[in-house]
């Protein structure tokens, strides 16, 4: 795995920030909130957290034009959007939010593999500090926050086993799979491709099992810089 750095507040103005660096990935993972949901929580009792992911136009080797100025978000953009939003929200008690939504903004500064998950370990990281400051105020009676949640990269490159996935690394693999995984051990998802050939059941479950040594790691990182009391 590439050497993990979690800055936690890394923003002044957010409720809760993060900058996540995975070797030469960086993004910043900043969470806003709204005293509303959408219409189909609407009188429930219930939150929502949700997403936005972007890659600023210097963070890859060639200019990234802004989605923004082609007037649509790509489907790849759409799909990491929805990761991030269902992997928080598998570890969030959403009823103990109230009716109010969290905007977790992903915003990649420099692109080197992995960006996706990055935005999930460090998204959780400042939806913790978010709702460290919101308890403190009152605002939330309680922490909703009931595991911790982490994700990492895994695959077969040149027939071996590779762990959090660098571009190249990513670019020439026969097998791609991005893992998210709770604290207590269980699967939120699993993104599996066979890009060069078919895997089968052994290697399978070798990479999950090499994702979980990784997202422990990552979840020990987290824990450094998160101060809810978690399990």
């Amino acid at each position: 795995m590439r050497k993990i750095k979690l800055t936690k507040g890394f923003l002044k103005y957010a409720l809760g920030s993060c900058l996540i660096e995975c070797g030469n990935t960086k993004v910043i993972c900043a969470v806003s909130m709204e005293e509303t949901v959408p219409s189909f929580l609407k009188g429930k009792g219930k939150g929502w957290i949700t997403a936005e992911y972007g890659m600023l136009p210097a963070s890859t080797q060639q200019r990234n034009a802004r989605e923004a100025s082609k007037g649509r978000l790509t489907g790849r953009t759409q799909e990491i959007q929805r990761l991030i939003g269902r992997s928080l929200r598998a570890v969030v008690d959403l009823e103990k939010l109230g009716e109010r939504t969290f905007w977790i903004d992903a915003d990649v500064l420099q692109a080197d593999g992995g960006t996706r998950t990055a935005s999930v370990t460090g998204g959780f990281v400042a939806l913790a500090q978010a709702c460290e400051r919101l308890i403190a105020k009152g605002i939330l009676a309680g922490n909703p926050i009931r595991d911790y949640v982490a994700a990492t990269s895994v695959g077969l490159v040149d027939g071996k086993l590779c762990l959090d996935l660098c571009y190249k690394e990513d670019s020439r693999a026969e097998v791609d799979m991005n893992v998210i995984m709770t604290g207590s051990g269980r699967f939120v998802e699993v993104q599996g491709t066979a890009e060069g050939r078919a895997f089968n059941d052994r290697e399978l479950a070798s990479m999950l099992a090499l994702a979980k040594k990784g997202i422990r790691k990552l979840i020990g990182e987290q824990k450094k810089a998160v101060k809810l009391p978690l399990k």
